[in-house]
């Protein structure tokens, strides 16, 4: 039996840098899913064309800095949570335009604080960041998201992003 993981991130979202605009980002039109109604961003397919500001190489370090976190060269990555207390795994991919970070694949859940610390190896913050969702295939900024992820893991939604029982867990 899974319990839901109250509070844990659950999320399956692709980072990308934040747009540089003279504008500031319109609002698109609201979410609404199984988890409530949130606020989206009006931002088109060819404004996710800049990388972050950090070399592929340099996140890799950074990431296979965190314990219990495993990195291929190739930019795919998956981390866990101690064997003891809260189950938890993120699973992601990197991919790369000119030798920098182009956005991150990410799924899975884990605490608020083991997020900021998946977010530093990428550099935000300072670096402004947006998260595509991937079930909606919409945009939100990072605020959004983290809610939206808090209420998948109250829901119990990280249960089923993370590996079953069978793994040793």
């Amino acid at each position: 039996m899974t319990t839901p993981l109250s509070n844990t991130y659950a999320f399956e979202a692709t980072l990308h840098a934040q747009p540089i605009m003279a504008e500031p980002i319109a609002a698109g039109p609201p979410l609404q899913d199984q988890w409530g109604t949130w606020p989206t961003l009006a931002l088109r397919p060819d404004q996710f064309a800049e990388p972050l500001p950090i070399l592929c190489d340099e996140a890799l370090l950074r990431l296979s800095s965190l314990p219990r976190l495993y990195a291929e060269p190739d930019g795919s990555f998956v981390w866990t949570s101690p064997r003891e207390g809260l189950q938890w795994q993120v699973d992601g991919t990197l991919f790369e335009r000119d030798d920098r970070v182009l956005l991150v694949d990410l799924k899975g859940s884990c605490p608020p604080a083991a997020f900021d610390q998946l977010l530093a190896c990428f550099g935000a913050p300072p670096v402004a960041v947006v998260f595509q969702l991937v079930r909606s295939a919409i945009t939100v900024d990072e605020a959004t998201l983290r809610s939206h992820a808090l209420a998948r893991g109250r829901a119990g939604d990280g249960n089923v992003l993370r590996p079953p029982d069978s793994c040793g867990w």
